[in-house]
């Protein structure tokens, strides 16, 4: 598992961190702000299944090295023998929410192991979610490297 994939997947999880009534996730519709922070546990947690109920059939994402990766790459790489990812904090929050979608992002660095090796990487990244019967889900997730403050 490459450590980029691993680090952008992580940085589209930007909520591991509580939500209080002041911040920008108070305004999200319940459901939304439920499935934001299961995400980012199951990301933690290498949770495939949860991960499989939470990523669009036809989720992309686009990683901080450039590549292009789908649904079944970042739910390989979270759940891959050697990686951990550390609880994290999202600065310079963007919450964007209509009927029916959502843009959240921000820069978060993450931490962990990936292949049994520590990394430690800074990322702006932004997640696209989808309402679909009743559900949302991710559905497409950018990230960029970014240096360190």
């Amino acid at each position: 598992m490459k450590i980029a994939t691993a680090v952008f997947a992580l940085a589209v999880a930007f909520h591991a961190h509580d939500v209080h009534a002041t911040s920008p996730h108070a305004m999200l519709p319940p459901a939304l702000a439920t499935a934001v922070a299961a995400f980012d546990r199951a990301q933690v947690d290498g949770d495939g299944a949860a991960l499989q109920r939470l990523l669009a059939d036809d989720y992309v994402l686009f990683n901080s090295r450039a590549r292009v990766e789908d649904k079944a790459d970042f739910i390989r790489d979270y759940t891959a023998a050697g990686y951990s990812l550390k609880p994290f904090t999202v600065e310079e929050e963007v919450v964007r929410h209509w009927p029916g979608g959502a843009v959240l992002g921000g820069v978060a660095t993450l931490e962990g192991t990936s292949e049994g090796k520590p990394f430690k990487v800074r990322l702006r990244f932004a997640d696209i979610w989808r309402e679909q019967d009743g559900r949302w889900q991710v559905i497409f997730t950018e990230a960029t490297r970014v240096p360190s403050p």
